[in-house]
């Protein structure tokens, strides 16, 4: 990696324009201290790829295999362009042009340069080596102090949640760097006699990877080093049966070594900065020591990082105030303890706790109450203290004036609620926990705690329940901690009840909670409830809060915009969004990254468990949600709103234009199919059918066929439940349609054969006229040009008579095909003149563009190229602006035809070779059935185009290349 390294909390170090970017733990970036928006993660994926090779020229290929391996998607090429610009303008300052972009571009490859970008990981080799320095020079106290620092800058797991081989391949780099990091700190810590705040850490580290044998050795040499041997040895046993039963050897000479130092009580082992700790005895203590602590109830999984974060190094001279927020039952109380208790001994002063009872059935703590508690533990209460708060605030500062103590408060609030209770000395610590984000308190460190990962949820789960239990049934056991979304306390309660059923089997609970109506019942265990648990941060709401969070359960897909949730609240989108942000503030809600939300699975079953007792509100808030997908898809659909003639009509808010629409679309990513499924499990047969058909258009133009096959047949399979009896007919003529792009000709007949049955058999002429424009492609796609004639003509009369224009001008481009395909093109012209009159009725890019390009065909053919231009001119444009590169293409080197025609030959090369580098681009083999059809066009045009500008050699070369393609099986593309 290049760059000189940085921090990454957004206050220190410049680069290019201050840029610099984290890579160890969620990609981020930052320019002059300001937060970079890099949108989503396949985009953040591509900068990560491009990262991993900075100063190297990437192809296309190495980033498509770097981001999806053996299984691109078929707009692998076409994609690429539509993140990388975006990356740019938000990477690059002001005024920088391509030519310094950090991106740099070329004939298929792209190149981060990474000139005077900083990055966190630089900053961590610099850490690092800083800490090695020390320790090598003999001091050791220092070395921990640059090992922490460097550990804090991971923030994390490295690449957090970006797919892809190469981030793959750096996160385990990054991870096992971490690790190792770890080691030579605790190993410090060992050596300046301080080995029981090593225990707990090494303990951890040597459960997640039992046959790690440096961990052990530096574990038994801390167990040994804090006078536990018996420990050490018994730790070195256990290593040696699992070496044996798993992998038939015995431990290697490091661990067997450390055994034996162990057995004969090497003195070597403690280490000259702990026996001169040793020798100066115990560590005087304050006359009255006060430990407040609750116990540490339970291992800590998963937690490291944050953990490392509460109990670094902090300024010397001031208070420091630590926060910690989450959602309720993440294990907020759990981790403060934790870091507590490994804190304690810094601070002699007292460690104290209280319990500010923000999300209780008991009675809220208030600061005054507080106080007195306080005080009291102090022994500060000589006489009658101050009943009011101003007065118990001053004698609380002027005790703490003079102690270094550690203060966590718990279940907090809001910042009310603390600030009285900050102590007054210098270098004392405060821990603060609760659900809600206290952005008005000064913090000097902020962690946010999220539920476990998949592996450390089960390893929490596999703790509770035992490892054989677990281990008869690991499948069941990663199902379970999966439905408790790795919340601590739901994981806890669920394998509490494990525990106390010795009859019932992992899988029998998996069972019992498979639905949501049993999943929350299933996660209560004496008094403690999941449930109750988020009841009391929604009895924290106000009501406006508490109907948005009702209503945020039954949104349609997981992720949302604050779109969405307006329209369901019908309510304005700048309110809708400060309610949203309210409830991010809470822990409700989540915000994986600018402008999206989402709910955790078990939080969102709660809400809508809310939302279905209030039915009168969640009735129409569903019907809303449907409502804006329906009005999104049908807007954003070539065949125009006009093209659907039952169901809803399109309202005109929130989306103007059909782009909006599309780009909103394209933002919900692959959740659009779970919309279809989300309506058919709700019963709204109507509404599945009407967005299934909807979205056909739009997934088969972006070449997602499997979504569109995937929504349809989800509503066909409740089409009978539907009022809308266009429906069997409509969805049939849509699975044909999808089938037609996908070259399934034989399904494909079937398909609309059985539509058209149906369209006349339950007389609906809007269906018949599609099903007839479909079966006029499938002719045409299999040579069958008299038939492709008679449905075209059939649909073209009577798509006239029904004003159905996408339908029309559809048929109009099929007919005018098929004559020309049959050499009558004076027949063909009148055709393409009527479709594009049909297409300005709706004025769709791509629709305008079909005829117009057809067109020139036909005046290419008949040789006048002067009007062959002008049409083709004008269809590049709108293709272009409609955004199908499939047309784009195909129009772009027919122009170049048409340039040469009129003796342009050098315009003519360019633009097929401007053609044939966008194909290459924007198109894929994989998706495009006729990418060898057109490579084969654009190569023959432009050999012909070489050998007119006496360009011998490069023609043959194209003519060549034409045969070599040729040898693979070539068919004929389809109407477009």
């Amino acid at each position: 990696m290049c760059g000189s390294g940085g921090r990454v909390d957004g206050r220190t170090a410049r680069g290019r324009n201050g840029l610099r970017v984290a890579l160890l733990g969620p990609l981020r970036a930052w320019r002059d201290g300001t937060s970079l928006d890099l949108g989503p993660v396949r985009r953040r994926s591509v900068l990560a790829a491009l990262m991993l090779r900075a100063g190297t020229r990437v192809t296309h290929e190495q980033l498509i295999d770097d981001l999806w391996g053996e299984r691109p998607p078929g707009t692998g090429h076409r994609v690429l362009p539509s993140h990388i610009l975006p990356l740019r303008k938000a990477l690059d300052g002001s005024g920088v042009g391509p030519a310094e972009s950090v991106i740099r571009s070329g004939k298929g490859w792209y190149c981060f340069t990474g000139h005077g970008v900083r990055l966190d990981v630089s900053d961590l080799d610099e850490r690092a080596a800083s800490a090695q320095t020390a320790r090598a020079s003999g001091d050791t106290a220092v070395a921990v102090d640059r090992y922490t620092d460097a550990l804090a800058l991971f923030r994390g797991e490295p690449l957090t949640g970006l797919p892809g081989q190469r981030a793959q391949e750096e996160r385990r780099r990054l991870l096992e760097r971490r690790l190792s990091l770890r080691l030579e700190r605790l190993e410090c810590l060992v050596l300046l006699g301080r080995s029981p705040e090593t225990l707990d850490e090494l303990a951890a580290l040597s459960a997640s990877d039992p046959l790690d044998e440096s961990v052990l050795a530096l574990h038994m040499r801390a167990l040994y080093a804090g006078g536990r041997q018996a420990e050490a040895l018994n730790a070195y046993e256990r290593l040696r049966s699992r070496l044996r039963e798993e992998l038939g050897i015995d431990p290697g000479p490091a661990a067997r070594g450390m055994y034996e130092a162990v057995l004969n009580q090497d003195d070597r082992l403690v280490g000259p900065a702990a026996e001169g700790a040793a020798a100066l005895g115990p560590r005087p203590w304050p006359h009255r020591p006060v430990n407040e602590l609750p116990g540490d109830g339970g291992g800590l999984f998963g937690r490291v990082n944050e953990l490392a974060r509460l109990t670094a190094s902090t300024a010397p001279g001031s208070v420091s105030v630590l926060t910690v927020d989450g959602p309720a039952g993440v294990g907020k109380t759990a981790l403060v303890v934790r870091a507590a208790r490994e804190l304690s001994a810094g601070y002699p002063d007292g460690c104290l706790y209280v319990d500010l009872r923000a999300h209780s059935t008991r009675r809220r703590q208030s600061p005054e109450r507080a106080l007195q508690h306080l005080l009291r533990s102090l022994g500060a209460a000589r006489g009658e203290l101050p009943s009011d708060l101003d007065g118990l605030t001053a004698v609380w500062r002027a005790e703490t004036s003079r102690l270094r103590l550690l203060l966590v408060l718990d279940d907090a609030l809001d910042v009310g609620q603390i600030r009285p209770l900050l102590p007054a000395g210098a270098e004392s610590r405060v821990l603060v926990a609760g659900r809600r984000r206290l952005a008005g308190l000064d913090a000097d460190h902020r962690v946010t705690l999220e539920p476990l990962g998949p592996g450390d949820a089960t390893s929490l789960l596999t703790h509770i329940v035992g490892a054989d239990r677990a281990g008869r049934e690991p499948e069941a056991t990663r199902q379970l901690a999966g439905l408790c979304d790795g919340l601590p306390l739901a994981l806890r309660i669920a394998g509490s009840r494990l525990q106390n059923r010795d009859g019932w089997t992992v899988e029998y609970l998996v069972g019992r909670m498979t639905d949501d109506e049993h999943l929350l019942g299933e996660l209560t265990a004496g008094d403690r409830s999941v449930e109750s648990a988020f009841r009391l941060s929604y009895d924290q709401l106000t009501p406006e809060q508490q109907r948005a969070f009702r209503a945020l359960g039954l949104t349609p897909t997981v992720e949302f915009d604050r779109l969405t949730p307006a329209v369901m609240l019908d309510e304005p989108l700048q309110a809708t969004e400060h309610v949203l942000e309210d409830l991010v503030d809470t822990s409700l809600l989540q915000q994986p990254r600018p402008g999206r939300y989402r709910l955790h699975d078990l939080v969102r079953v709660h809400a809508r468990r809310l939302a279905q007792d209030v039915s009168a509100e969640a009735a129409p808030a569903r019907s809303a949600a449907l409502g804006l997908y329906l009005s999104a898809a049908r807007l954003a659909s070539d065949w125009s709103p006009a093209g659907f003639p039952t169901g809803p009509r399109p309202v005109a808010a929130p989306f103007t234009r059909w782009e909006e629409a599309e780009a909103w679309l394209d933002a919900a990513g692959g959740e659009l199919v779970d919309v279809v499924g989300h309506a058919a499990a709700l019963g709204e047969a109507d509404h599945a059918c009407w967005i299934a058909e909807a979205l056909c258009d739009y997934f088969v133009r972006h070449g997602r066929y499997h979504e569109c096959r995937t929504a349809l047949e989800i509503a066909l399979a409740h089409v009978d439940g539907a009022t809308d009896r266009r429906m069997p007919a409509a969805l049939r003529n849509c699975l044909g349609y999808t089938a037609l792009h996908e070259r399934r000709y034989t399904q494909a007949r079937s398909l609309l054969t059985d539509a058209l049955d149906l369209a006349r058999r339950h007389p609906d002429p809007h269906e018949e006229v599609r099903t007839l424009t479909g079966l006029a492609a499938l002719a045409l796609s299999v040579g069958e040009g008299h038939q492709a004639v008679v449905h075209a003509t059939a649909a073209v009369e009577l798509a006239d008579r029904l004003h159905s224009h996408w339908v029309a001008s559809m048929a109009g481009v099929i007919l005018g095909l098929a004559h020309y395909f049959e050499g009558r093109d004076e027949e063909a012209l009148p055709c393409f003149a009527g479709a594009l009159a049909h297409a300005e009725e709706d004025r769709r890019p791509r629709m305008l563009g079909r005829p117009l390009s057809c067109a020139a065909d036909v005046h290419l053919r008949l040789g006048r190229y002067h009007e062959a231009k002008l049409l083709l001119h004008r269809a590049v444009d709108l293709v272009q602006q409609g955004g199908d590169a499939f047309l784009a293409v195909r129009s772009l080197t027919r122009l170049g035809t048409a340039e040469e025609g009129v003796g342009n030959t050098d315009v003519a090369i360019a633009l097929h070779g401007q053609a044939l580098f966008l194909q290459r681009q924007l198109l894929s083999p994989r998706t495009e059935p006729s990418y060898a059809w057109l490579e084969m066009d654009i190569r023959s045009r432009l050999g012909s185009a070489c050998l007119s500008a006496g360009r011998i050699r490069e023609a043959r070369e194209q003519f060549r290349t034409v045969l070599a393609v040729h040898s693979t099986r070539v068919r004929r593309p389809r109407p477009k």
